[in-house]
């Protein structure tokens, strides 16, 4: 395991084509398509400005995410990529990945992507059956879903696809059979998540109204336990919480995330976590696409945020990101970056429930029992 989590630079595309009805992500539909080429200039200005503040780093992976950057013309992503090659050092090995939906993958563009540098493709697959995508708001169905997923395959050297467990009325039965189509279907990755409600949703309000139900704790917690099971019996164990990978395809950079090293965040909506000489700094961009392009346009960045973190607040951040992980952290890097260790009785505590447990190396990993309720071992640990 390298002990450099590498330097990672996310690009939010904010356009979607329809706002899904779960998603809280900074996402538009705008009914005038917007002016691609003044937003690559915009990303470009405002690569060049925080790569002042970063010289020097060698970008290990870059992931064009939003929103839906398969709306973005393969021109839009060439002239996105060569600014940050221009800028920074980009390893010859470097991961670039772009989400795409179903809906707006055409074989021709895929193509262009390539050809501009994505080597990986995600795509918001989300379910394997009409009737689900049709209640998830997407604007696919199954047919195009396993188009697209034929058209990355034969694209790109790797993929990855999404989907959506703990929908209303699915049982545990209903899961596996289409975890294993998914299998069945997978290159080398899958990211499996569990339906949440989050605040300011459409979803939210239906579930307030009591129209929207979900599966019970203990349904969620039998679903969860068979997402486990079946992706490791398949050679995709977990390697995150909702992350499956056959060995060597995990993810590159939401790996950067989760062993908490530096990224960039460029685009509407984007944060960053940059390491400066005077400490680590948690960065944010306006979140609105217009206000954002205007703020950029003006001063080279589209910043709101840009705090100098303590070390003690860097440390609960590398404790959320890092017990997310299959490894868990390293309890001596714990140490340099928050100034302190972990207290030895609420970690022997949470030892002695079962909760958490020491590995080789000096590191702290979650049992499986820990990854239930993740939130509140890092609450005790970070407290």
């Amino acid at each position: 395991m390298s002990d450099d989590p590498g330097f990672g630079v996310y690009v939010h595309w904010p356009f979607c084509a329809a706002k899904c009805p779960y998603c809280d992500f900074n996402s538009h539909v705008r009914h005038e398509p917007p002016d691609q080429a003044r937003y690559a200039a915009a990303f470009a200005r405002e690569i060049a400005t925080t790569a002042d503040r970063t010289p020097g780093r060698t970008v290990s992976s870059v992931f064009l995410g939003g929103g839906t950057p398969s709306l973005m013309e393969p021109a839009t992503v060439g002239a996105i990529l060569e600014a940050i090659a221009a800028r920074w050092t980009v390893a010859d090995d470097a991961e670039v990945t772009l989400e795409a939906n179903p809906s707006s993958v055409e074989a021709d563009r895929f193509r262009g992507y390539h050809a501009a540098g994505v080597n990986r493709v995600s795509l918001g697959v989300q379910a394997l059956n009409d009737r689900d995508l049709r209640f998830l708001g997407r604007l696919h169905n199954v047919a195009d879903a396993l188009a697209a997923i034929r058209i990355a395959r034969d694209t790109f050297p790797r993929l990855s696809f999404d989907l959506i467990y703990a929908r209303p009325a699915q049982t545990p039965d209903q899961w596996a059979i289409e975890l294993k189509v998914a299998l069945d279907l997978a290159a080398d990755h899958l990211s499996l998540y569990q339906l949440t409600i989050e605040d300011d949703t459409p979803f939210a309000a239906l579930h307030r109204a009591g129209k929207l139900v979900v599966p019970d704790e203990a349904t969620a917690a039998e679903l969860y336990a068979i997402t486990r099971e079946t992706t490791a019996a398949a050679g995709l164990p977990a390697y995150e919480i909702s992350n499956h990978a056959r060995p060597g395809a995990t993810s590159r950079h939401n790996l950067v995330y989760w062993r908490y090293g530096e990224y960039v965040g460029i685009g509407p909506g984007a944060h960053g976590r940059l390491k400066l000489a005077d400490g680590g700094h948690a960065t944010a961009t306006e979140r609105l696409p217009e206000a954002w392009l205007a703020r950029v346009e003006a001063h080279g960045h589209g910043l709101t945020v840009d705090e100098l973190l303590t070390p003690e607040e860097e440390g609960d951040e590398m404790l959320l990101m890092g017990l997310r992980l299959a490894e868990g952290i390293d309890l001596a890097r714990y140490r340099a970056i928050s100034g302190r260790d972990l207290d030895p009785e609420r970690l022997a505590d949470l030892v002695a429930h079962g909760m958490v447990e020491r590995t080789g190396g000096g590191r702290l990993r979650a049992t499986r029992d820990g990854f239930f309720v993740l939130d509140a071992v890092v609450a005790d640990l970070a407290a």
